[in-house]
């Protein structure tokens, strides 16, 4: 594609030398009076030509403050122009693009007025297309009889064939045909008083004029298009592929400067924090793992040699610990938390929930008290200790505290803080991690996720971050089936957990909801369902743990379960994490469609961790496909990476992690569903350019 503008070498640029930093030299559509500003890219666009105050504002509206706004404002899609179709080849139900001339246009009210809409009615001489907008009466000043009008969008009948809501433009004139028409169309997210043709032709003019002097942030590969051309691509393809070829290469500049970042972040801190060393004696290690009831599997040694070399290196670790559901991640924070003391170094654990906390607390105080270790718990609702300093005159004791946000007060100061590990990191927020880290002098972080994490989001979220990855799950273990069932096979399925039960097991069963206020139609709750399965099971107990119990009543509940003194425990997601009762081998998730898929796997992981085989039955009448893929998904595998890499396809990071705790970047172009090749090639780049800092 030619440009109007002179032609310009860009100088070159090393990668690490300028990632986004434009410069721009040709002022074509610049008010010649005002001075251009040192960068460019921050030129306000009421500099253009044609761009008044009235437009600055809807372009605001629309996040458009700046030339670099506009070279980057992504089309919401394309359109072929090259080929229309007559109206009547239109098909019913079926997306398309075609021309007429405006007839007849009216607007039509009803509802006393409270309601209209307007029409208006084409003709291309094959036939009439009726196209209408309802309880919009001002469109009628956009169109008049006698306009030649595109239109895109699906029919609703063919008899008479109509249109609601397309998506409109006027064609002035032939002369109009390069930018609009015969060509590769961008269709852009519009705002109210911005017309489609309008900004298509604002863009062309700052592309043609300001792209080819876009510099290179980073040095162009082989077969790879220039940021200069990947911009006119974006806007202005020649052909459908060269879209996605523009997409690549600008998510790639997105990728480079978000690992860039990372990895400044890391090494700046790096060059100012000296380690405690903690790499252990093996003195309380040895003993506990004899005591161990089972042999720790190889993915765990392999873990636990990375973490000790961490733990005695120059600088303090900060590690990812992953695995999936019931791979041991708790034992292997127990013998990081071993070398940290053998050390002669306290340790924090922090954890997301009272329910988990407890857990821990019950774990680590069988592990660890026979090897005179104290273990203490604060928790929101309960402290074994109310500080963690030592006694005057007394020798201050090896410790572990294990807690949740309580951990985060002020009067949380424990002496010589040498090992932080946080469970369930994605659901503590940057500044939680910050502030329990300043509790001590640079102590060493290690922090754990049983939400497996696909390699896009692990390496976008977690770069600044070393990486380990339990791939093994412990032998033994009973196999672990997943069953997606219609709702109406419920009394089949109450009969199967009657079973289980009488063969001395036990089973969760899972609700999305608490009670019933404000439910939608077939949603179920627990507590009104677990009066229900009392009944049916009896004389089996049922009893019922969810999040508006008092913490007395939760510790109660999940006590009574692990003792098999409730045989079937009515829940919600707040046993999603931690909990292990190996005893329980059935889960019945009610209303499955109402959970995301990796919060299934989450769910399902509660069983499925003893000897004998288990069952998740998933009860749904989903009627969505995208709910039947996620139900689908689970029952073909058990592996959580593959679920994860599924969810994320199905539903994006955001809703995989949570957006308010997940840190995500904004990206324009990058999509860390797929991307996976594009920022592994960034993260190359950026070791590259850390590597050889200064430009060459």
């Amino acid at each position: 594609m030619k440009s109007s503008a002179p032609s310009s070498s860009p100088s070159s640029f090393h990668p690490c030398f300028c990632l986004f930093t434009f410069r721009f030299c040709f002022y074509e559509h610049i008010v010649p009076t005002v001075p251009a500003p040192a960068d460019p890219l921050a030129l306000p666009v009421t500099k253009l030509s044609g761009v008044g105050p009235e437009r600055a504002l809807q372009l605001e509206r629309l996040g458009l403050r700046t030339v670099g706004d506009l070279l980057l404002h992504r089309p919401r899609r394309h359109e072929d122009r090259h080929q229309f179709r007559p109206i009547i080849q239109l098909k019913e139900g079926e997306a398309a693009l075609t021309r007429g001339r405006i007839v007849a246009q009216g607007v039509k009210s009803f509802a006393r007025g409270r309601k209209s809409v307007f029409e208006i009615i084409l003709d291309d001489g094959s036939a009439r297309l009726h196209c209408r907008w309802w309880n919009l009466p001002f469109m009628e000043r956009y169109f008049a009889v006698g306009d030649d009008v595109l239109v895109f969008g699906k029919p609703l009948s063919l008899r008479p064939c109509t249109i609601d809501h397309p998506e409109t433009e006027v064609i002035v004139n032939d002369a109009e045909g390069q930018l609009h028409l015969n060509r590769v169309v961008p269709i852009y997210p519009l705002t109210e008083g911005v017309p489609q043709r309008w900004i298509r032709g604002l863009l062309w003019r700052v592309v043609m004029d300001f792209s080819p002097l876009v510099p290179e942030p980073q040095p162009t590969r082989d077969g790879q298009v220039s940021r200069a051309d990947a911009i006119r691509m974006l806007h202005f393809p020649e052909r459908l592929d060269e879209i996605e070829i523009a997409r690549q290469r600008l998510a790639l500049d997105e990728f480079v400067e978000l690992q860039l970042a990372m990895q400044k972040r890391r090494r700046a801190w790096e060059g100012r924090a000296t380690a405690l060393p903690c790499a252990g004696t093996n003195r309380l290690m040895r003993p506990f793992l004899e005591r161990l009831a089972f042999k720790l599997t190889a993915a765990q040694t392999k873990v636990l040699r990375e973490i000790r070399a961490d733990l005695g290196a120059r600088h303090p670790m900060r590690r990812l610990l992953q695995g999936d559901v019931g791979a041991g991640k708790t034992v292997v924070a127990a013998c990081a938390a071993l070398m940290a003391i053998e050390s002669g170094r306290s340790v924090a654990l922090m954890d997301p929930t009272d329910i988990l906390a407890e857990q821990h607390f019950s774990t680590f105080r069988h592990w660890l008290e026979p090897l005179g270790i104290e273990v203490h718990l604060l928790t929101g609702n309960r402290k074994t200790i109310e500080t963690g300093k030592a006694k005057p005159g007394q020798p201050r004791p090896l410790s572990l505290f294990i807690g949740t946000h309580a951990l985060l007060e002020e009067n949380f100061a424990p002496e010589n803080l040498g090992l932080i590990i946080i469970d369930e990191q994605h659901k503590f927020g940057v500044a939680q991690r910050e502030r329990l880290l300043r509790k001590g002098r640079y102590p060493h972080l290690l922090v754990m996720t049983a939400t497996p994490i696909p390699r896009t989001l692990g390496l976008t979220l977690y770069g600044d971050l070393d990486v380990s990855v339990i791939d093994q799950l412990p032998a033994g273990r009973g196999r672990l089936r997943t069953h997606v069932r219609t709702a109406d096979t419920l009394p089949k399925v109450i009969e199967f957990i009657r079973e289980q039960l009488a063969q001395g097991r036990q089973a969760y069963v899972v609700y999305p909801r608490v009670n019933d206020e404000k439910l939608a139609e077939g949603v179920k709750a627990v507590t009104a369902e677990t009066e229900r399965l009392r009944a049916a099971l009896a004389p089996f107990r049922v009893g019922a743990l969810h999040g508006r119990l008092k913490a007395k009543a939760k510790e109660s509940a999940m006590a009574a379960f692990r003792a098999n003194e409730l045989q079937v425990l009515v829940t919600t997601t707040v046993i999603e994490v931690g909990v292990d009762v190996p005893n329980a081998t059935v889960m019945l998730i009610e209303n499955a469609e109402q959970f995301g898929l990796a919060q299934l796997h989450q769910l399902r992981g509660r069983i499925g961790r003893g000897a004998h085989d288990s069952h998740c039955i998933l009860l749904s009448n989903a009627d969505t496909p995208e709910a039947r893929e996620r139900l689908k998904v689970l029952a073909e595998t058990n592996d959580g990476f593959k679920v994860a890499e599924a969810d994320l396809l199905l539903r994006g990071p955001g809703e995989l992690l949570g957006r308010d705790q997940s840190g995500l970047p904004n990206l324009r172009f990058g999509d860390l569903a797929r991307d996976l090749a594009l920022l592994e090639q960034a993260r190359a780049l950026v070791a590259k350019c850390i590597a050889s800092p200064t430009p060459t």
